[in-house]
């Protein structure tokens, strides 16, 4: 381990002290496991942190360099990592094949890829620094899978025995056989580190002559192919034509393999991040790639306005009003950022924000409503959220959003009146922000707005 304490002493200058004493103690006591792509939640959860205050913690620690930032597309089936990258610019838009699974998916920002933490090797070297080099179900545990998959701590080796029928290692441009014998069972040949898979449905009348198949694991992705054969044995012929070492195994794809793949925890998901004012402040040039335009099947936006900005500077003059929009934009930051939300742009007096979720943006709106006023009585603020599907995308050096959803929170705060909070029904159905409107009844109106080619029903929140 390199000297890291001028790190330490910059990142407690930035991060809150007790995330700081928590990273301090993993670097230097975890194991090697716990450093290769920290789920920053679990990280949170097990220690009884603030998630906020670590995912800060750990994006102020990627900058200074003790640990590197990984960008991994996972697949919504199996959980495996179909690509990883160091930039979220090499997440491409075009359909990601997943032959374990046996399926294409669209990425999206929501769930299929994730932000995960490994310790810089110049910090502290890990057996994962050499994936090469590791065990083979440990290449599983800390190279395939991502971090949403709940694998268990003790007893893994165990449960992938029981699922797996023969495994091997090949070296680089190595041939080997396996010989073993197959149940009346539907069967995975999967090979991890060239993520190829071939299906074997062993269904039939038993036979005792021997059954031949051959694989070939190379760069080339194919489409996954099922062969059927009966119960019996099988010599299976498997070469390795690549430059790395291939991991081959026979799975039994029944319940215990089903119900391993099916353990899922939450994880830091691009989406998140993306809302997050930190990551927004100190990775601004470090996201997409002009026209890379990548979807989130969900996120919300929330749009600020000051009511008669104009009248405000004849009455008060330019520079108190001045003092007064700065001390505005100041507060709504502060709040925008303790509810995990990021502000995008400003424009004139108003302000674009995005949150994780519709509770997130009401809580905010709530707060703004309340803290505005609270700067001056006569300073008002108008307020709108919606929430559904949009684009990612880089505008003018900056990350920025496109698409319907967009335009109609726009439209949606354009209609609001003095102090009120408009949402749409999206946002009221939500299961959170019921719990947090009870007591109140939200009035509802349908409206026609500018550009959008069906009436939208839009409610104002009353005060609490």
């Amino acid at each position: 381990m390199t000297d890291t304490q001028p790190l330490f002493e910059s990142l407690r200058n930035a991060a809150d002290p007790a995330v700081v004493a928590a990273i301090e103690d993993a670097i230097a006591n975890g194991s090697d496991r716990e450093l290769c792509r920290v789920n920053v939640l679990t990280f949170a959860q097990k220690r009884g942190l603030d998630e906020e205050k670590v995912i800060g913690g750990f994006l102020h620690a990627a900058r200074l360099g003790l640990f590197e930032l990984t960008w991994n597309v996972l697949c919504p089936g199996c959980g495996g990592v179909l690509d990883a990258a160091s930039t979220l610019k090499s997440v491409h838009k075009e359909n990601y094949d997943c032959s374990l699974c046996a399926t294409g998916y669209e990425p999206t920002l929501d769930e299929m890829v994730e932000v995960a933490f490994t310790v810089n090797p110049r910090v502290r070297r890990i057996a994962a620094h050499d994936p090469q080099l590791l065990p083979v179900w440990e290449y599983f545990r800390q190279i395939f899978w991502g971090s949403g998959v709940d694998l268990p701590e003790t007893g893994f080796e165990e449960v992938m025995d029981e699922v797996t029928l023969d495994s091997i290692e090949l070296a680089a441009g190595e041939k080997a056989q396996m010989s073993l014998q197959m149940p009346e069972k539907f069967l995975i040949v999967f090979e991890p580190v060239t993520h190829t898979a071939h299906f074997i449905d062993v269904k039939g009348e038993p036979t005792r002559e021997r059954q031949n198949l051959s694989l070939i694991f190379n760069k080339v992705t194919g489409k996954t192919v099922t062969t059927e054969m009966q119960p019996g044995p099988l010599r299976l012929s498997v070469e390795n034509r690549t430059e790395m070492r291939a991991l081959p195994s026979i799975w039994i794809a029944d319940d215990a393999l089903h119900h391993l793949l099916g353990r899922r925890k939450p994880f830091l998901t691009a989406k998140r991040l993306l809302t997050n004012q930190i990551f927004r402040d100190i990775f601004r040039t470090d996201t997409l790639d002009v026209d890379q335009g990548l979807k989130l099947t969900s996120l919300t936006f929330l749009f600020t306005d000051l009511k008669g900005s104009t009248a405000l500077y004849d009455r008060v003059g330019d520079l108190v009003a001045y003092d007064l929009v700065r001390a505005h934009f100041r507060v709504l930051n502060e709040i925008v950022a303790a509810e995990a939300g990021a502000v995008v742009k400003t424009i004139g007096d108003a302000v674009m924000a995005t949150f994780p979720s519709p509770a997130r943006a009401l809580a905010a709106a709530l707060r703004m409503r309340q803290s505005v006023q609270d700067i001056k009585n006569d300073l008002v603020i108008k307020i709108g959220i919606h929430e559904g599907p949009c684009l990612a995308v880089t505008l003018n050096d900056r990350l920025d959003y496109f698409g319907q959803t967009v335009n109609i929170a726009a439209r949606v705060q354009s209609l609001a009146d003095a102090e009120a909070i408009l949402a749409t029904k999206p946002v009221i159905d939500n299961p959170e922000v019921s719990k947090m409107l009870e007591g109140s009844r939200p009035t509802a109106q349908v409206a026609n707005l500018r550009g959008v080619a069906d009436k939208v029903t839009i409610y104002q929140i009353p005060y609490q």
